[in-house]
């Protein structure tokens, strides 16, 4: 069992450097980081979650940046996206930021994709809320084309180019693993046609993921894949609730780690860190 950490990484709360340094001194695999490009004043879109949106959605720092400050000064934390809202960028320059860090960071990236939530913040990217599972799918079948081509080319309902070429490709061959994030009814859809492993939220629900493990692992076997692997994120404090679902065949457990000054969030590390020890011991 894996355990990495999930957050917001914003002007307000601990800084990127610092973050990636106490994050691998403690044992964990992976940093996972969130991103918004904005909230719109004017938002009729509800949080999942329920309640008022927290304060450190409206000031996230670019993932990208994020994770290249951490990759720098880390040897062998995982870096991942958590997650990427690929709808809300241009397929051609994310292609080259994930490779960029790949071979920054010696081919240490994990992709974390979703369409989003929040459509008024789609729509100010010119994304159609209504298509956006096709435009995601597009977009991702395009990046693999630019990892994995030296000539690349594709010519869909969204995303239309001719051949073009693209370097680095990224260091992890064919392409650095791509997690698909959601929960809804097609969420493993969307796994089992160009995704590595799936990563849903706690939030939605120890029971609901524990149901859902063997219809991915049998519908994964149907499809040829083979097994793919399941990360967890956003997750509590809560060991018995981590054991549950470890037993369900989870790979990887990832805490949410909120969004406060060093201090604060090294005090966080330790208690997520004692929870991991307990669950490997």
């Amino acid at each position: 069992m894996r355990f990495g950490v999930t957050t917001f990484v914003t002007d307000e709360g601990i800084g990127p450097v610092e973050l990636g340094r106490a994050v691998e001194e403690r044992g964990f695999e992976s940093l996972f980081v969130a991103e918004h490009t904005h909230i719109p004043v004017k938002r009729e879109s509800p949080w999942p979650q329920g309640g008022e949106l927290p304060r450190e959605y409206y000031r996230t720092l670019d993932p990208f940046v994020v994770l290249t400050a951490a990759a720098v000064v880390t040897e062998r934390l995982l870096l991942g996206t958590g997650i990427l809202l690929v709808v809300e960028r241009d397929p051609i320059i994310t292609a080259k930021e994930v490779a960029s860090l790949d071979q920054v960071s010696g081919g240490r990236v994990i992709v974390g994709i979703g369409a989003g939530w929040n459509r008024e913040e789609m729509r100010d990217h010119g994304t159609d809320p209504t298509t956006r599972m096709d435009l995601l799918r597009e977009r991702v079948l395009a990046m693999k084309e630019i990892w994995t081509t030296d000539e690349a080319a594709i010519h869909g309902r969204f995303v239309n180019f001719d051949r073009i070429f693209s370097w680095p490709k990224p260091v992890q061959r064919p392409h650095p693993p791509i997690y698909v994030g959601g929960s809804g009814p097609t969420a493993l859809d969307r796994v089992v046609e160009y995704g590595d492993g799936w990563m849903p939220s706690f939030a939605m629900g120890v029971d609901t993921i524990i149901e859902r493990i063997p219809e991915l692992e049998r519908r994964a076997r149907e499809a040829g894949r083979g097994r793919l692997p399941v990360t967890v994120y956003g997750v509590p404090a809560d060991r018995e609730a981590i054991e549950r679902v470890v037993e369900a065949g989870v790979d990887r457990m990832v805490f949410a780690l909120p969004t406060l000054p060093a201090e604060e969030t090294y005090g966080k590390l330790d208690e997520f860190a004692a929870v991991m020890a307990s669950v490997k011991a």
